[in-house]
């Protein structure tokens, strides 16, 4: 099996697999992507699909933790281990997936390439379990949530229950991924400690929380994970068709997300003008407030969005300006520039 030349078994600096290099300058066109959120998800998704992460079910990948016996998070993992546990990852995927090719090689050696650029940018040959784990678990194909319970209960203990100490093991091991993207400003950078207030005010008063506490903050989407949340969206807002026109470029039906004026009426635009911001000559920009959509529109929704912008008709910009409405994130970088009306 072709592995990765790294610099502590053959004296090399070249890291990075040449699909990697590939791969990392086909990210460099999502770039003009204005909301860190989408840009960080929409680039995490070409990443997860060139690893083949999508087509890894988190149950299986929970197998495979358990038969290599990767059950303590503070262990260290050498290269070899890690070779090995990809491999039994990739081996059961084929085995699943029997309609689908799989380049176990490459798969192993791109995804190795991946979590040593996330984890061990120094390449020292060594990741800790809990690094390891929240890598494969964020780009597997899971719902959301499932993510999250699991990912808790690497860092609770017996009772279920985890402390400041432990949550803050957590998010950072999870920051490091947008951090390796350059995407880490517009998630608070990498102190995650005001995160983690913010998690144990949900219970206050309390030194560990439970699960509970966790996925009710995870839900609020705090800004340190939104990427995370954003991601499931963009994978199911690949196969959505909308049965509407876009407003600036004319696409007709819009593909992935839609987004809709809430104050004017039958005003769409398809998600890479909206999210690159493109405007036509002589159109207006899209007015707030504003709603996504990542799957199609049901009639309720649909009677409720006309309720919605004929009740905006009559509110003042300065109404607007009071009572931003928003139903997307747009969570800008510190280092970026946001215009006044977005």
């Amino acid at each position: 099996m072709p592995v990765i030349e790294h610099p502590h078994a053959a004296q090399t600096t070249c890291w990075d697999h040449p699909k990697m290099t590939e791969l990392y300058q086909v990210l460099a066109d999502l770039n003009n992507i204005k909301f860190s959120a989408y840009r960080t998800a929409m680039k995490l998704r070409r990443v997860q699909k060139a690893l083949r992460l999508d087509l890894l079910r988190l149950v299986s990948v929970v197998d495979v933790f358990r038969e290599q016996d990767l059950q303590h998070g503070e262990h260290v993992m050498d290269v070899v281990e890690m070779i090995h546990a990809l491999t039994g990852l990739y081996e059961r995927l084929e085995e699943e997936r029997r309609a689908i090719v799989v380049n176990i090689p490459l798969c192993v050696d791109m995804c190795l390439n991946w979590l040593l650029n996330v984890y061990d940018s120094g390449r020292n040959g060594k990741m800790r379990v809990l690094s390891f784990k929240t890598g494969l678990v964020s780009l597997c194909n899971a719902d959301v949530q499932e993510k999250y319970k699991y990912l808790f209960r690497q860092v609770s203990g017996p009772g279920g229950l985890t402390d400041q100490r432990y949550l803050t093991m957590l998010l950072y091991e999870a920051i490091q991924i947008p951090r390796q993207l350059g995407e880490v400003a517009a998630f608070g950078g990498s102190n995650v400690e005001p995160s983690v207030r913010s998690c144990f005010r949900m219970a206050p008063g309390k030194p560990a929380i439970e699960v509970s506490h966790f996925l009710e903050w995870m839900s609020l989407e705090p800004q340190s994970v939104v990427w995370l949340a954003v991601l499931q969206r963009v994978a199911v807002a690949e196969s959505a068709k909308h049965q509407a026109k876009c407003y600036i470029c004319k696409q007709c039906p819009i593909k992935g997300f839609r987004y809709r004026s809430l104050k004017q009426f039958n005003v769409d635009i398809c998600q890479m003008c909206f999210l690159t911001g493109r405007t036509t000559k002589g159109k207006k920009q899209l007015q707030y407030p504003i709603m996504e959509y990542y799957t199609p529109t049901t009639s309720g929704e649909k009677m409720r969005d006309f309720a919605k912008t004929l009740k905006n008709k009559f509110r003042s910009k300065q109404y607007f300006s009071k009572h931003p409405q928003r139903g997307y994130l747009p969570v800008q970088s510190v280092l970026e520039a946001e215009s006044s009306d977005t």
